[in-house]
């Protein structure tokens, strides 16, 4: 797949992702630079679904790092076990945060943010970093996501 990307119209959440994942493989399955890969699988999803924020955080050492983004400014390092990121990081578990003003120790990195979805990224049962995904919108992410995301992801960590 050169630089273009179809996305569907009219279509349900599931056929949107059926149809985007693929189109990410084929992405990053000729390009083997991590930060490019991982800065065009924000660029597909930003682009199809115009969250607030999705980016990856990276984990070097004792912190998760900002890593490719799209979106406005972000939180540089979250410590593990802080936030929904440093959640997802300890638990080794993806978060559907439907009122991040609900989650016990949430950092706000936008005040925009009002729901979100971090997806750890585990290769050998290790957290190298997590996708994390902030909506403008209470209640945005569901199974569908997470489903799909982890899908994702499990692909992502192949090219570490």
């Amino acid at each position: 797949m050169a630089e273009e990307l179809f996305i569907p119209s009219d279509t349900s959440k599931d056929q949107l992702y059926e149809s985007l994942i693929p189109q990410i493989k084929g992405l990053t399955s000729i390009e083997t630079d991590l930060v490019a890969n991982l800065s065009n699988s924000c660029a597909v999803l930003t682009t199809a679904f115009k969250h607030l924020w999705i980016g990856f955080y990276l984990v070097k050492e004792d912190e998760l790092v900002l890593g490719p983004f799209q979106g406005p400014i972000a939180c540089t390092r979250i410590k593990k076990g802080k936030g929904v990121c440093g959640s997802a990081w300890e638990e080794k578990r993806t978060f559907v945060v439907e009122d991040v003003e609900a989650f016990p120790g949430h950092i706000a990195c936008s005040s925009a943010s009002k729901s979100e979805i971090v997806v750890p990224l585990i290769k050998e049962n290790k957290v190298l970093g997590v996708l994390d995904i902030d909506s403008d919108q209470l209640s945005t992410f569901d199974d569908t996501d997470k489903k799909y995301l982890e899908e994702l992801c499990d692909y992502l960590v192949t090219l570490f």
